[in-house]
């Protein structure tokens, strides 16, 4: 990445609108697909490159990207735990609460906690959530799709 801090976004002819991601130094802070871009966003950063060619069939995990996680302590662990989760597989909620260390997945909180954190993942894509086949994404749906349809899941 770059050290350039601020909003890009760019329109995505294959989802027929914007993935718009917010970066500090080397750290996505967030990753969305809005239908219109923020206005201050420029359209020139190498992760919208990377974005671009995944969304046109190029294999990319994004495992080296990294995500500043400013959400709650078991949220987070859910998060980090997702990113296991490898290109082109996919987990239930129940699956991810046993993967998720510290999470009990006989207790209906810590699986309220999954559908929580992948609900207001602040990166979907990068922090994949649509690999999660019964759980909420953060992403639209039409665009939770489509990353589907993309890992053949």
């Amino acid at each position: 990445m770059n050290d350039a801090a601020g909003i890009y976004a760019r329109e995505s002819d294959v989802l027929d609108r914007y993935v718009q991601i917010g970066v500090a130094g080397d750290r996505v802070l967030a990753l969305s697909f809005p239908e219109s871009p923020d206005a201050e966003s420029d359209t020139d950063h190498p992760m919208l490159d990377r974005i671009e060619a995944y969304l046109e069939g190029e294999d990319d995990d994004f495992a080296d990207v990294t995500v500043a996680l400013t959400v709650p302590t078991d949220r987070r662990g859910v998060l980090e735990t997702l990113r296991e989760v490898p290109y082109g597989e996919e987990v239930s909620v129940e699956q991810l609460v046993r993967m998720t260390p510290g999470l009990d997945p006989e207790s209906d909180e810590d699986r309220e906690t999954v559908r929580t954190a992948l609900a207001e993942n602040p990166a979907p894509l990068l922090l994949p959530d649509h690999r999660v086949r019964d759980g909420p994404s953060a992403a639209p749906g039409d665009v939770a799709d489509h990353l589907r349809r993309i890992e053949g899941l």
